[in-house]
């Protein structure tokens, strides 16, 4: 006896759910080994079931992974990343404890170039980590975030915020995002 066709197509949807949902879920079961601090096969075992668990009862959207990684351009963005924050952080540490002259701040639009839901977390989470500046919203639909640069006395000092946040962009398109995306970047 056969099986359906529907039946047959459905559950060759839910192998594929389960397979694009690989990445999130091993990346949850080591995150639960980081939090206890320990790698163990009770913490592996347990890992995994939360991570199931959460997977299955909670409503996350889908994360739609490109299928490309280039190692040398993550660690370009890594040594970028850790470059600009060694760099953030003497010019914060000098701003609180210069003496008593206000800096003026602004809000900074910074319109990427990417579609990319993963890619547009990451670069909020990174300019987030940046000392200076911090994301107060961000717009998905657009493709948009909002940071608070600290000093940023003059029409350059915004332009300049907004250049840095596009070039981490540009290096993490080059680490793991689509084709399209990395010709998005290159205008």
């Amino acid at each position: 006896m056969t099986e359906p066709a529907n039946e047959r197509e459905l559950r060759q949807e839910a192998r594929a759910s389960i397979v694009h949902q690989l990445p999130l879920l091993f990346a949850l079961v080591v995150l639960w080994m980081l939090l206890w601090g320990a790698v163990s096969w009770l913490n592996l075992v347990t890992g995994l079931i939360l991570a199931i668990v959460v997977t299955r009862v909670f409503y996350l959207p889908p994360v739609e992974l490109s299928g490309r990684f280039n190692p040398f351009w993550l660690a370009v963005f890594v040594g970028q990343f850790l470059a600009e924050l060694f760099v953030a952080s003497f010019q914060v540490a000098f701003l609180a404890l210069r003496p008593r002259r206000i800096s003026r701040n602004s809000i900074v639009e910074v319109q990427l170039r990417t579609r990319s839901d993963l890619i547009m977390t990451v670069v909020a989470i990174a300019m987030s980590l940046m000392p200076g500046s911090l994301v107060i919203e961000s717009d998905r639909m657009r493709s948009r975030i909002y940071l608070h640069a600290l000093n940023t006395e003059d029409r350059q000092g915004v332009e300049d915020v907004r250049t840095k946040t596009l070039q981490l962009e540009r290096l993490l398109v080059r680490s793991f995002g689509s084709v399209d995306d990395i010709e998005r970047t290159r205008k």
